[in-house]
């Protein structure tokens, strides 16, 4: 006979040579044993984990006249012919070549004829949530009446596709993914059969590659024994695999961590001028970064021989970098890994990624060792941090008295001399994309700074709950003020703005959202970002001249300030002959620093930027 792959050979024969699936096993054993045997059953998970395999061992212990424990005995004449495939009344059908309603319905008819060989008709539908509508609609008819001694064994790797309505008339059982460990103990049990010499660590290799399925784990050792003449070598099975050694791994990171961008580049090159996938290298490095991670929670939580390492490494790696540099790197290493599905030159995405991981965080790997080491000099510096914090506050109040004492208005200048500090307000560029002032001076009249950080806290789980077009309006946009009852959103680009606004639908998902998560209602306004700044200034003039300047400006009728003894007065004419009261410099620089000082309140100081023209 021609060779037979491994996955086949060692294909399962009981229920307890099945690896990884304990609880499945115990309960079919135990249904077979009790005689609690159901019309039909739903075998859900991943692939290569067992589903077809325990399929036919139910399917062989259910008709055995010999079976003990609820185990096949493999040695009748029915065993025997189930194993080979010829037994008339166990039929394996493939759902994804005979998904049609004509197979399912001659399979109806067929099911009502009794058993001709065996105790019980077995119908081992694989991938059945390939079926169509109506073949599943045809198969509901006969699972809502079952014959005697029929049983149908369902097995799928997608069960959210398979309706409800047939879910809930079968038993189903989720079969899991296999650990490495037990891959490897297979693996290796295998390999001591065959006589055949292994390296523990390519076998560890091979199962981390496998990504939880058993028959994968089979069909990549098959390969390092083809590859390697019928052994199995650490460097084999790294090529058959595409993975990348620990040791080139240990090597990158630490570069990356002592922020050498040349040395990791020409690390990264030297991983794939080996041929090595830059998907699989990501994958790795993932895997990587998190056992350092475990290791750095408890050193119990990984088994360390299944890495490839020492425990001296993980010690030395996991001084290398803090959790949180540990955490923003996995995020980098996410989004290049979505990034690199849809491009054809990885190499570039990995360049880059690389120099973007060597440059220095708000806090550094380095930086952070360096404060494990010194604690002292942590202190120290944080010391003087808090002194010149003091100094700083000191120099605040000053000022703000000087300032207070500079404020004076001169009388008995004549008209002619009159110079006016207010200029003309800025006009909000009419036409398509015009700001709806009377919706933005409410939001400016009671917006804080904890508003604002609070509606950026709750901003990426305000997105996560939209629809996939409506983040990708928002994702050139951010919120620039927030009020107890309203948020300002400014976009980077005027068409978008215009779109955004037009979108109702958008608007009224964002509301509900942010009142979902802060419980308050918040009208959404949005505004240009290149014309913000504008806006922005018109209103904390309009609100300072309100408050008593020596000019009194009216505050369009959208932003009503809260009335006042200086608000409630009225403006008054003047008279040809009277003279406007001129401003002095030291009185214009007061009002610029009011000014100054009113958007620091209400934007925050990282926000607001001072230029002398």
């Amino acid at each position: 006979m021609s060779y037979q792959a491994l996955y086949r050979v060692w294909r399962p024969q009981r229920f307890d040579d099945m690896v990884g699936q304990q609880v499945v096993t115990r309960t079919l054993k135990n249904a077979i044993i009790t005689h609690q045997i159901s019309h039909a059953y739903l075998f859900a998970g991943p692939r290569g984990t067992g589903k077809t395999s325990a399929a036919k061992i139910f399917a062989k212990a259910v008709n055995c006249h010999h079976s003990e424990d609820g185990e096949p005995c493999n040695k009748c004449e029915t065993c025997k012919a189930i194993t080979k495939g010829q037994l008339n009344d166990v039929i394996e059908i493939d759902a994804a070549s005979n998904n049609g309603v004509e197979e399912i319905r001659d399979i109806r008819d067929k099911a009502k004829y009794a058993p001709t060989q065996a105790d019980y008709k077995v119908y081992i539908i694989d991938e059945v949530h390939m079926l169509s509508t109506g073949a599943f609609n045809a198969l509901l008819k006969t699972l809502e009446e079952p014959p005697a001694n029929v049983i149908f064994i369902l097995a799928t790797t997608e069960p959210h596709k398979i309706p409800l309505t047939i879910i809930s008339r079968v038993q189903r059982f989720d079969f899991r993914r296999i650990s490495a460990t037990d891959s490897f103990e297979r693996m290796k049990y295998i390999l001591d059969q065959k006589k055949v010499e292994y390296d523990e660590k390519a076998l560890w290799v091979i199962a981390n590659a496998a990504e939880g399925g058993m028959r994968d784990a089979l069909s990549i050792l098959d390969q390092v024994l083809s590859f390697s003449d019928n052994q199995v070598k650490l460097d084999d099975a790294l090529l058959v695999t595409g993975s990348v050694t620990k040791q080139l791994l240990k090597k990158y990171f630490l570069e990356v961590c002592k922020n050498q961008s040349a040395a990791a580049l020409e690390t990264m090159k030297e991983i794939l001028g080996e041929g090595k996938d830059g998907q699989r290298f990501i994958e790795d490095l993932i895997s990587f970064i998190r056992d350092i991670l475990l290791y750095q929670e408890s050193p119990d939580l990984i088994k360390v021989e299944s890495t490839g390492l020492k425990d001296e490494d993980f010690a030395e790696l996991s001084k290398a970098a803090s959790s949180t540099t540990l955490y923003r790197m996995i995020d980098d290493l996410n989004n290049i890994q979505m990034e690199m599905r849809f491009t054809t030159h990885p190499d570039v995405y990995l360049e880059v990624l690389t120099v973007k991981l060597s440059q220095p965080s708000v806090e550094t790997p380095a930086a952070a060792s360096k404060q494990l080491e010194h604690p002292e000099n942590s202190a120290k510096e944080q010391a003087e941090v808090n002194s010149l914090q003091a100094q700083v506050k000191a120099l605040q109040q000053t000022v703000k008295e000087l300032t207070q004492k500079g404020i004076t208005v001169k009388q008995g200048t004549t008209p002619n001399t009159t110079t006016q500090r207010v200029k003309e307000k800025p006009r909000v560029k009419a036409g398509k994309n015009r700001v709806n002032l009377h919706q933005v001076y409410p939001v400016l009249g009671s917006a804080t700074r904890q508003d604002l950080d609070k509606i950026r806290d709750l901003w990426g789980d305000m997105l996560n709950m939209l629809s996939v077009p409506q983040r990708s309006l928002l994702h050139v946009s951010q919120p620039v003020a927030a009020s107890p009852d309203g948020i300002i959103v400014a976009f980077d680009y005027a068409f978008l703005f215009q779109q955004a606004t037009d979108d109702d639908a958008l608007i009224k998902a964002m509301e509900d959202g942010l009142q979902r998560l802060s419980g308050d209602e918040r009208k959404v306004v949005f505004v240009p970002k290149d014309q913000w700044p504008r806006i922005r200034k018109e209103y904390i003039q309009s609100h300072n001249l309100g408050k008593g300047a020596s000019q009194p400006k009216q505050v369009p009728n959208a932003a009503q300030q809260p009335e006042s003894e200086n608000a409630a007065a009225p403006v008054q004419e003047e008279a040809p002959n009277e003279q406007a009261p001129e401003q002095t410099p030291q009185e214009e620089t007061s009002d610029q620093k009011d000014l100054v000082k009113t958007a620091q309140e209400l934007f925050g100081s990282d926000i607001v930027k001072v230029e002398n023209n």
